[in-house]
């Protein structure tokens, strides 16, 4: 049973939202995103928004997994600003290659 909700939350849609400068995906009908901004070849990711009541650690880290996903593609190096994804990258070190040159985290 877990692995079928496993199955379905790496199959996350993300959207690109350039013009509010977020990752966006919908979660029960409801919008949870992660704003960022852009400097040289980094992004900078500054905020995780969530609705009311929403509490699924698993979740969260899928979608920023999606995301790091994305901006490896696009050959970008991540700099964490929000604590919760700082702590993300802590929980998972093999992501540090996306950190820029001189980031410890």
């Amino acid at each position: 049973m877990m692995m079928n909700s496993t199955l379905i939350l790496e199959e996350m849609e993300i959207k690109d939202n350039t013009f509010a400068r977020q990752f966006e995906t919908m979660v029960d009908g409801k919008m949870i995103s992660v704003e960022y901004s852009f400097q040289e070849k980094k992004i900078f990711l500054t905020r995780i928004n969530t609705f009311e009541g929403f509490e699924n650690d698993e979740l969260i880290n899928v979608f920023l997994k999606n995301i790091l996903q994305i901006a490896e593609e696009r050959k970008l190096k991540v700099v964490p600003i929000y604590p919760r994804i700082t702590m993300f990258f802590r929980k998972n070190p093999k992501y540090k290659e996306l950190l820029p040159p001189g980031i410890r985290i």
